[in-house]
C-alpha cells in the first residue's frame, strides 16, 4: 500500500510545472534589450547633404535639425521657426545635458538659414554644434 501512494505522489511532483525561473529569464532578457537598445532620432526630412572631404562621423549626436532646399527647418518630424527651434533645443538639452546638435542642411538650401540655425542652438546653450557633410568617395 505504501508504494502506490509514493508512486501516486511521485507522479504528482512530475506533472507540477515551475514557472517563475521561465518569468525571471524573460524580465532579464526584456532589460537587457531595453538597455542596450539605442534610440536614433530623426530630423524628419529626406535632405540631400553636401559633400566635404573633411567630413568625420559623429556617434553620438542626440539632436538632429533638419533644413530643406527651400529653407523650411524641421525637428522631430515637426517644421518650426528659429523661435521654437530655440525652445525644443533648450528642452533637449535639458533631458540631455552633453547632447550634441548637428544641423543636417540640404545642399541647396541658403548659408544664412543654417548660420541662424546654428546661432540659435548655441543662444539655447548647446556647447557642440556641428554641420552634417556626406564625406568624399575616393
Amino acid at each position: 500500500m505504501l508504494n502506490i501512494t509514493a508512486a501516486r505522489r511521485a507522479r504528482q511532483r512530475q506533472l507540477e510545472v515551475n514557472m517563475a525561473p521561465l518569468i525571471d529569464m524573460v524580465f532579464i532578457l526584456l532589460i537587457f534589450f531595453l538597455v542596450t537598445t539605442s534610440f536614433v532620432r530623426e530630423s524628419g526630412v529626406d535632405i540631400q547633404r553636401p559633400r566635404a572631404a573633411t567630413a568625420v562621423r559623429k556617434e553620438n549626436a542626440s539632436i538632429l535639425i533638419g533644413i530643406t532646399a527651400d529653407n523650411r527647418i524641421f525637428m522631430e518630424n515637426r517644421q518650426m521657426d528659429l523661435a521654437t527651434l530655440q525652445l525644443n533645443v533648450e528642452r533637449a538639452l535639458a533631458e540631455n545635458p552633453e547632447g550634441v546638435v548637428v544641423v543636417v542642411a540640404d545642399r541647396k538650401s541658403s548659408t544664412g538659414t543654417a548660420v541662424k540655425v546654428m546661432d540659435a542652438c548655441r543662444l539655447a546653450g548647446a556647447a557642440n554644434v556641428s554641420l552634417a557633410a556626406q564625406p568624399v568617395r575616393r
